[in-house]
């Protein structure tokens, strides 16, 4: 019974670590989402033990802890393809800004060269 209130304080925990993480716009719905499944499940399984004894003979899986950490693993893996995606969408914004930043930079230049006659290292 200890164990099940533990991990049940646990659970609330992190939902309550996510819901201030989230109203403090540090975390972004579309990851507080994901974890917020995980620390409903954690509490759901904390509050009933037998269910993953259960999940576990349904899928026939001998160690029910087995299956959870299974489970676990293709979460992370999940959560690591999508963080790649993540990072290289981003990449590509921050090339494509780099790329504008430097046309702008020498759209300014060449204005400045042009516009008093002088060039840039002249004037500085």
């Amino acid at each position: 019974m200890r164990a099940t209130v533990f991990f049940i304080v646990i659970a609330v925990c992190i939902i309550v670590g996510i819901v201030m993480l989230l109203r403090s716009r540090r975390l972004k719905e579309k990851y507080a989402a994901l974890w917020m499944v995980v620390g409903v499940i954690s509490i759901v399984l904390a509050a009933w033990p037998g269910l993953l004894n259960w999940a576990a003979r349904l899928v026939g899986v001998q160690v029910a802890s087995n299956l959870l950490f299974t489970l676990a693993i293709l979460l992370l893996l999940g959560v690591c393809l999508h963080l790649s995606l993540e990072v290289s969408g981003q990449e590509d914004k921050i090339r494509r800004l780099a790329e504008e930043a430097a046309i702008a930079r020498q759209k300014l230049e060449a204005m400045d060269d042009g516009g008093d006659g002088r060039g840039a290292s002249e004037s500085d």
